[in-house]
């Protein structure tokens, strides 16, 4: 089975862990291009494209990189302009949000922008009003509900674990496997650098036996294990630091144990299989 890849472009100083306000971010060390280089390079040597979901910051600060991830055959879609998470604004303020993030990423490639992913995955039960001020942006897609229960800043815990219609959208949640009843992340991120390789294997190979493909996801920062560090709770550093020293080994373990693919391509191909079973 596909699975589909994205990565989500931000520096490290744009991660909600940190609370960095976004005032200060011209005030912090970029390192998006360098650690960008490094997924994109990785990523070549497999011969695999994916979804960039691209901040409008970054775009506006370094459209030259977008422009080489849109030239290397990548998908470009939007991750907003501001990292805000959308359970910290409002419907209103969240279109200014996409409308300066499509803006400022729209010039960099000759793409039509159709996915969005919420920042923090905060598209959630009380954030629902999302689906309709990306619709009348022309998103066609968003990929960011995950669908678990008992984390602080996301998740809808009863919501679909497979690609599925959301009004005039279509949702592609992170992936979660089920095991003896409960819903367990294999999808990227920091559970990617918490969990033993192995495991995260074992729990894709789940989801591919349950026919899903795997939506994946990770962030430039997490190739840096040099990033400026920042006085965090322990909690909060775990999840932001650990593992940062063997993310790009285990990608490069993941996309030889594993085919990935942008997430538009998954949608064509499913939508172009439903046809076929129609037709049939």
């Amino acid at each position: 089975m596909i699975n589909a890849i994205s990565i989500d472009l931000e520096d490290w100083f744009c991660a909600y862990n940190l609370n960095i306000k976004i005032e200060d971010w011209d005030k912090q060390e970029l390192r998006v291009v360098a650690n960008t280089r490094r997924v994109l390079d990785v990523l070549s040597k497999h011969n695999t494209r994916a979804t960039f979901f691209v901040l409008g910051w970054i775009a506006a600060r370094v459209p030259d990189l977008v422009r080489e991830i849109d030239a290397r055959g990548h998908e470009i879609a939007t991750h907003g302009y501001s990292h805000t998470l959308l359970t910290h604004t409002t419907p209103d303020e969240f279109e200014r949000d996409l409308e300066n993030a499509l803006r400022v990423t729209r010039v960099c490639t000759g793409q039509k922008i159709v996915g969005y992913r919420a920042p923090s995955f905060t598209i959630t039960n009380k954030t629902l009003w999302a689906f309709d001020v990306l619709a009348r942006h022309s998103i066609e897609y968003d990929s960011s509900i995950f669908p678990i229960s008992g984390h602080p800043d996301y998740g809808i815990g009863d919501a679909p674990l497979a690609i599925h219609a959301r009004g005039a959208l279509t949702e592609v949640p992170l992936s979660v496997a089920e095991i003896a009843g409960k819903r367990v992340p294999c999808s990227g991120g920091g559970y990617f650098r918490v969990f033993p390789y192995a495991l995260t294997k074992f729990l894709m190979r789940q989801v591919n036996r349950a026919g899903r493909p795997v939506i994946f996801y990770l962030h430039p920062w997490e190739f840096d294990p040099g990033q400026p560090r920042k006085n965090l709770s322990r909690t909060k550093a775990f999840r932001h630091y650990f593992n940062l020293d063997q993310t790009a080994r285990r990608l490069d373990q993941l996309l030889t144990d594993f085919t990935f693919a942008p997430i538009k391509d998954i949608l064509n191909w499913t939508r172009t299989a439903s046809r076929a079973d129609g037709r049939g």
